[in-house]
């Protein structure tokens, strides 16, 4: 791997990345959601590899991608938030689902290892409104009765940016708390009833790594890479859950890609036994009418690798692969909808 901007090494914990091998490549520039951004700059540097294309994508929250898209600074945004059929309509835009991943409560309490930690979407809810501010609160001792819970103060770590993370986090906080529903609501930024403030799924994961007793939401991938605790959730059966590819693959399954315009998809609180309760699907944006199909057509290109060769690369970070079904319904998407200014299709 050449000339890379900026790399991963140990820690997913930086805002951007370029790759390339080729300096008469193409061009692809994209912004947004962080939530992804670990497959994406593995797909990136396998592809650089491959087809000697240069990939540049930024890693600035999903708030931040919906508005380079629709300014035309980038050939695509990312976001984890889906946006409605008349948000796309708007702007001349079109979306498509990439992969499927898991949004995971983090903590920092030391004697209290990954997994052991139990929590509901009633007591995740209080603690991120401050209604419970200490450990060792009656209400998560009752989910935990074999833990040895600290007397400490809670710290809450949420997203300082615009954040899909956060939509899908607060979406599902909304399902199953309705004070959370009324109080905060669910967006890509909300007012935070306590806490501190990071910047990006890394910015989150270094602060609860670093600041004892505290308490986040990640990606999985970055649990994952930067060796951080996660907690178990009751799901919507009532079963305590792990966050992991199974659980994700379980309420993966329950998505209906076909049933909303711009495969609008929420998947937080599915039903199912196995089902990780803080699912997320992940979105591109891309203009309907494009200045440069060239362009476009090699960012089609390299999202077609990864739904054609990058599916273990996915799984090995915690993301679930879409069925080759929905992939052939997103390369008909593409063909019906990104155009030249001419009204040829860009992906044949």
């Amino acid at each position: 791997m050449r000339n890379i901007t900026r790399t991963l090494t140990g820690t997913i914990a930086m805002a951007g990345f370029a790759f390339t091998l080729n300096a008469q490549a193409t061009d692809i520039t994209g912004a947004g959601a962080t939530f992804p951004y670990p497959i994406y700059a593995k797909w990136a540097e396998a592809y650089n590899t491959k087809t000697g294309v240069k990939l540049n994508y930024q890693s600035i929250g999903s708030g931040g991608g919906i508005k380079q898209i629709q300014a035309k600074t980038v050939n695509f945004g990312a976001s984890d938030k889906p946006l409605t059929a008349d948000q796309l309509n708007k702007d001349g835009l079109m979306q498509f689902p990439t992969v499927v991943g898991g949004i995971a409560p983090i903590y920092n309490v030391e004697g209290v290892a990954s997994g052991k930690l139990r929590l509901n979407g009633e007591v995740l809810a209080d603690i991120f409104m401050k209604k419970i501010t200490q450990w060792d609160d009656a209400a998560i001792k009752a989910l935990n009765p074999d833990l040895n819970l600290p007397s400490k103060p809670i710290t809450v770590v949420h997203r300082s940016d615009g954040s899909g993370t956060t939509f899908n986090f607060a979406n599902y906080l909304s399902k199953v708390s309705e004070e959370w529903k009324t109080k905060v609501g669910a967006d890509t930024a909300v007012s935070w009833p306590t806490g501190v403030g990071g910047k990006g799924n890394e910015g989150v994961a270094s602060y609860v790594q670093r600041i004892k007793y505290s308490i986040g939401y990640v990606e999985y991938a970055y649990a994952e890479q930067n060796h951080l605790a996660v907690a178990s959730m009751k799901n919507k059966e009532g079963v305590f859950v792990e966050p992991n590819l199974a659980s994700f693959q379980a309420a993966a399954k329950y998505a209906e890609w076909s049933k909303a315009p711009g495969f609008y998809e929420i998947l937080t609180n599915e039903p199912g036994k196995e089902s990780w309760p803080i699912a997320a699907a992940t979105f591109i944006l891309m203009h309907k009418s494009q200045d440069n199909p060239a362009a476009a057509k090699e960012v089609l290109n390299f999202f077609n690798f990864g739904y054609t060769e990058g599916d273990k690369m996915a799984e090995q970070l915690g993301y679930v692969p879409l069925p080759d079904t929905v992939v052939q319904q997103i390369q008909t998407h593409w063909k019906n909808n990104i155009k030249g200014k001419d009204g040829t299709a860009v992906w044949k």
